[in-house]
């Protein structure tokens, strides 16, 4: 696959697998055995609340969201700038849910007695920011290649106006609008076609 046929593939990959990590890093990650927490008593219930959420993987998966956003519409150095940000924020992704997993683990465990379960979530985010981190590291090695948005989304004042050499009373309404569209100002031709 060529750097240009990759862009839509690439793209829609980073999209997805950022916004799974993003509904992943949401919620509840990880709990402590809920037989285990039940012979440990209230306390150690309301002391387990706390290693649930990685509010940070949650960060990080949302600014990869948006990295993939800017990625899709901009192009040139910007494009491949953006995409390293988002190689970044999913690798740090990756890190939080290794590290802070282990050592959420380790504390409960000395704090509680009991071991900790991650959760169906904890593993779709570990997936998808792996497969987003790929992802975006395509980009930064694609995007040179990849086509970019079309002048035809730039504003109209930036087109160069070029005018019909035929006088306004002589062009259709097609045409005066198609001027217009352009940046053209029909009227400036009155002044200019006067006595």
């Amino acid at each position: 696959m060529t750097g240009r046929r990759a862009f839509w593939p690439v793209v829609l990959v980073g999209i997805a697998a950022s916004g799974l990590s993003a509904l992943a890093g949401h919620r509840p990650l990880m709990q402590v055995q809920e037989a285990r927490l039940e012979q440990l008593g209230a306390g150690a219930i309301a002391q387990s609340e706390h290693i649930k959420e990685l509010p940070l993987a949650g960060a990080f998966a949302l600014v990869m969201l948006a990295c993939w956003g800017v990625v899709l519409v901009t192009g040139g150095l910007l494009r491949r700038i953006v995409a390293a940000l988002a190689a970044a924020s999913a690798a740090a992704l990756v890190l939080t849910l290794v590290v802070e997993g282990l050592v959420k683990s380790d504390e409960v465990v000395v704090e509680l007695g009991a071991p900790i379960e991650y959760t169906g979530w904890f593993w779709l985010a570990m997936a998808a920011s792996v497969v987003a981190l790929v992802a975006a590291v395509a980009a930064v090695w694609w995007s040179p290649e990849w086509p970019e948005m079309g002048s035809r989304y730039d504003a109209p004042a930036s087109h160069e106006a070029q005018p019909s050499d035929a006088p306004p009373e002589e062009r259709t309404s097609l045409d005066l609008w198609k001027s217009m569209d352009e940046g053209d100002d029909p009227t400036d031709h009155d002044r200019t076609t006067g006595p």
